[in-house]
């Protein structure tokens, strides 16, 4: 069982129309709100090595992450900690509160307990104009598929590449890309925290068409073997970068670094140098 499978019991409830995207909508005057939530847990997430300060930034970007993947401006973020050790509080508030200021949103609130496992949650809240909102759904057969950035870093990290520290412990959200993208007009967009592969069929799941991509095309990490580096570039997760479609008239997209993958297409297929993508990357499980 794995945190995919059960979204499904949560859309029994409260609809599916509700879990589509990386952020709740809500109408706020002549302006849409987007809210999102994620829960991160020492042994799940923050991996050993991070300084408490790491760990609040972390938290707080990948919060930010989903909403720059709506393309809106992050305005307000809620913190809550579970702290196991109550002297990493200081360090973990700065840190969050140096990736809030960075990308414009302020700390607004939050909580505080005693957990056994370090646990922070962070709720973020974002505003656009609803002319620029950007769903994960609104792909069409023809659009190009891209991405920005440069993925798998963070991946390798993890495998030993230990050049690529900063990638993974300290995230950088695509806040302004995220809006410039919007503006542009892409037609889907989603941040492609656990990997691409997954990324791409949770936009099959919402889009009435498919996904065809072509590995050689895709940027990659440097000094890594260029079949490692693909590999994590592909199914490996902690990268915060856009995966997004667009029509292929309003590519190139100015001021805003990104690598055509790939395409959309009819059928209702993930396709990687012609053959079926392997459905894995970064997700929670459950035996």
């Amino acid at each position: 069982m794995d945190d995919r499978e059960l979204l499904k019991t949560v859309m029994a409830v409260v609809g599916e129309e509700n879990c589509r995207d990386d952020c709740a909508v809500l109408l706020c005057g002549n302006q849409v709100m987007v809210a999102t939530t994620d829960m991160l847990h020492r042994t799940t997430d923050f991996v050993d090595g991070m300084t408490d300060w790491q760990i609040g930034w972390m938290s707080a970007a990948v919060t930010i992450s989903d909403i720059a993947s709506m393309g809106a401006a992050p305005k307000y973020v809620l913190i809550a900690v579970g702290l196991s050790r109550w002297e990493q509080l200081s360090g973990i508030m700065q840190g969050a509160q140096d990736c809030c200021k960075k990308y414009g949103a302020a700390i607004v609130g939050g909580d505080i307990d005693h957990h056994d496992e370090l646990t922070v949650v962070t709720t973020g809240l974002g505003l656009t104009d609803q002319r620029y909102l950007v769903h994960r759904t609104g792909a069409r057969p023809g659009d190009l598929v891209c991405i920005t950035g440069i993925p798998g870093q963070a991946q390798a990290w993890l495998e030993g590449y230990l050049q690529f520290e900063k990638a993974l412990f300290e995230p950088q959200p695509r806040v302004k890309e995220g809006q410039k993208l919007a503006r542009r007009g892409v037609s889907a967009m989603m941040d492609d925290s656990d990997g691409i592969a997954l990324s791409l069929y949770d936009l099959l799941s919402v889009n009435s068409c498919g996904f065809s991509v072509d590995p050689e095309k895709l940027p990659l990490p440097s000094g890594i073997p260029e079949e490692k580096a693909r590999k994590f570039a592909l199914y490996g997760g902690g990268d915060y970068e856009l995966i997004f479609t667009l029509p292929p008239e309003k590519f190139p997209i100015p001021e805003v670094p990104c690598t055509v993958i790939g395409k959309a297409i009819p059928e209702k297929v993930v396709i990687a140098g012609g053959k079926s993508m392997e459905k894995r990357g970064y997700q929670h499980k459950w035996t």
